[in-house]
């Protein structure tokens, strides 16, 4: 069995950016027109007449300042509210395969070795713009990687899933290095006529390569992995391929600017409840089953999801309130960016550390889904 590490990693980070104020500018512009449009019904009681928001509930809801998007236009146009991004022709790199091959090829640079020591890829990431073929695979065909490729899909915890899917390959001898990207359109999957969540995620691409500790220089060791999954609906998209099945005769097909079921949903207040105590317990628990002490962790790299969560399961691994930087917050810049947001707070906030120290990188969200990777510097 060969111990796996994580030898390099790579983000795509798009350069568009919007302000929680430029946000609330184009919903209350929109609410507006939305309360015109339904005075009649409003006046009789029928329907509620949409709140107007403000940075200020933004980010005391989620500590979330801005968020980076691929189309930014699309977004803060209220007669549009989310993102136009033009359907590519099949003889073109789709775009969240070219937003993982931007991530996936500064990873390769930083690891300094030659693709066809790559021996299989995994595109694991919350939303797949297609069912078939892969991302994955057409990942691998750009990037010119032999072996074999798959997408899989944990929602938010696809990424440290797939940390655990690339350490095992490499444990069975399967492979001796891995690529795995997470690339995140949230943009589009996002209910932005929505006052609650509207200014949840963001968009972005991770990378990571995972590689056979015996040829590895450097790097991290994995020391473990785990996996949990707990079924809830407080998370939910049933936007999907059956979809239309379930259309009656001469109706339209339902996209995914129509029902807000088709969209990112949540019961936030029942998230918070179920998610931080169930993740807290799980790093605990493996931390001891690795014999280690939790509350001697360097540094936490934690899904970026709400700031509050993230603050309190900081409190409840280390025993006490983190100290600046040591449970690493990136959402203020780039919001929720489902399974990226932990490999990007890893990814830019990973120096200073002395070979044998300990941190650890943690995923959570839909699922319910948690998954932890518990790494050592190298020397």
């Amino acid at each position: 069995m060969s111990n796996a590490v994580i030898a390099a990693t790579g983000l795509f980070t798009p350069d568009q950016s919007i302000s929680n104020a430029e946000l609330v500018a184009a919903y209350n512009a929109w609410a507006e027109r939305w309360n015109a449009a339904n005075a009649d019904a409003i006046a009789a009681g029928e329907v509620e007449a949409r709140t107007p928001s403000s940075p200020e509930f933004i980010e005391k809801a989620s500590g979330i300042k801005s968020r980076f998007v691929l189309d930014k236009a699309g977004v803060l146009d209220p007669a549009r509210m989310r993102p136009h991004l033009p359907e590519r022709s099949n003889d073109e790199l789709s775009i969240l395969a070219e937003m993982a091959v931007k991530a996936a090829r500064q990873a390769i640079e930083a690891w300094g070795k030659p693709v066809s020591e790559i021996g299989a890829v995994l595109c694991a990431a919350s939303n797949m713009q297609r069912a078939y073929p892969a991302i994955a695979i057409e990942v691998q065909q750009a990037l010119g990687i032999e072996g074999f490729a798959f997408d899989m899909n944990v929602a938010c915890s696809s990424a440290t899933f797939g940390v655990k899917t690339a350490a095992d390959f490499i444990a069975s001898g399967s492979v001796k290095a891995v690529l795995m990207v997470n690339p995140e359109i949230c943009s589009a999957h996002l209910n932005f006529t929505d006052r609650d969540s509207h200014f949840i995620f963001g968009d972005v691409a991770t990378a990571v390569i995972v590689e056979a500790a015996d040829q590895a220089t450097g790097g991290w060791e994995i020391l473990g992995t785990r996996l949990k999954t707990v079924f809830s609906n407080n998370i939910r998209n049933n936007y999907g391929f059956l979809n239309t099945a379930a259309l009656a005769t001469g109706e339209a097909p339902e996209t995914p600017g129509g029902p807000t079921d088709k969209l990112f949903v949540q019961q936030g207040r029942k998230v918070f409840k179920d998610v931080v105590p169930m993740v807290a317990e799980m790093i605990v628990d493996h931390a001891g089953d690795l014999g280690l002490d939790p509350t001697g962790l360097k540094r936490l790299w934690l899904h970026q999801a709400n700031i509050n969560m993230n603050e309190m399961i900081g409190r409840k691994v280390l025993g006490r309130d983190p100290a600046p930087g040591e449970n690493v917050i990136i959402l203020d810049d780039y919001a929720n960016t489902s399974s990226a947001g932990s490999i990007i707070a890893f990814h830019l906030h990973h120096q200073g550390f002395q070979p044998g120290e300990v941190g650890l990188i943690c995923s959570f969200g839909a699922g319910y889904s948690a998954g932890t990777v518990f790494v050592k510097k190298r020397a």
